[in-house]
């Protein structure tokens, strides 16, 4: 099971607060862009779930 972040559900007009959570930087952002969780670096800890406060991150199956 892998993370991503929902397009619809993240409004894209700030630093996402979940890049200084990440315990192994597996997220970046390009500017105020949509934030991407990388899949090979990604542990699932769900930390970036908790913080993010729009609940844009999801399971992808």
């Amino acid at each position: 099971m892998a993370l991503v972040v929902n397009p619809q559900a993240c409004p894209q007009n700030h630093r996402c607060p979940m890049l200084r959570v990440c315990p192994v930087g597996a997220i970046t952002q390009d500017g105020f862009g949509l934030p991407v969780i990388d899949e090979e670096k990604c542990i699932e800890c769900g930390k970036c779930a908790m913080i993010c406060p729009m609940k844009a991150v999801t399971s992808k199956n």
